[in-house]
């Protein structure tokens, strides 16, 4: 049975992201440090060939999160990406959570769905990776969908640093304690891959 699985590098003080976030500077100062584990190298941003180079742990990670069938994100994750180019992976549908329309650079991509509900986009991105798990991105869609039952596993890149400002993935949660189900613990190179389930 598919799952709504949560794929985020976080820092070992909870940031997913550093200070100073804006255009030009999608993930803060220092954020191209979260992503290293899986872009080994791409410092002059061929991220294609940097993935080229995955080996190990890291590259059964990253095939696993290439496996999915669907991805489910926010608008601050999708438009600073550029969209990952209308395309995250091998035609997977794509929801983008948004009270607004697509931009017009977005509006044409066939694979990319601007929705304003989120449980409506968990169930269309379900149906459509069919018997593949759905990747979820992003720290608000993250929050919401724990807040509202919707997500059902987390993969959490454990990344040795600390950034001491940023911002968090869980911040904003707001709701109780929530408990997890250790699903599995696996070292890579310069990360440590931390999944989980959410127990309801």
């Amino acid at each position: 049975m598919s799952a709504t699985v949560l794929y985020m590098s976080m820092t070992l003080d909870g940031f997913i992201a550093g200070p100073n976030e804006g255009p030009g500077n999608g993930l803060g100062d220092g954020g191209g440090r979260l992503h290293e584990w899986v872009f080994p190298g791409a410092e002059g941003g061929d991220f294609e060939a940097a993935t080229a180079r995955l080996t190990g742990v890291n590259r059964q990670i990253y095939d696993e999160m290439m496996a999915t069938g669907a991805i489910v994100a926010g608008r601050g994750t999708f438009e600073p990406a550029g969209g990952w180019n209308g395309d995250h992976h091998d035609g997977a549908a794509i929801y983008i959570l948004s009270r607004h329309p697509a931009p017009a650079w977005a509006a044409d991509w066939p694979f990319v769905h601007y929705v304003d509900d989120l449980a409506f986009a968990m169930r269309e991105a379900r149906r459509a990776a069919g018997d593949r798990n759905v990747l979820v991105h992003g720290a608000g869609i993250a929050q919401r969908a724990l807040r509202e039952g919707l997500l059902d596993e987390l993969e959490i890149h454990l990344i040795p640093v600390l950034f001491g400002d940023g911002r968090r993935l869980f911040e904003h949660l707001g709701v109780g304690q929530r408990e997890l189900e250790p699903i599995r613990v696996i070292a890579g190179d310069g990360v440590t891959h931390l999944r989980y389930r959410v127990l309801r």
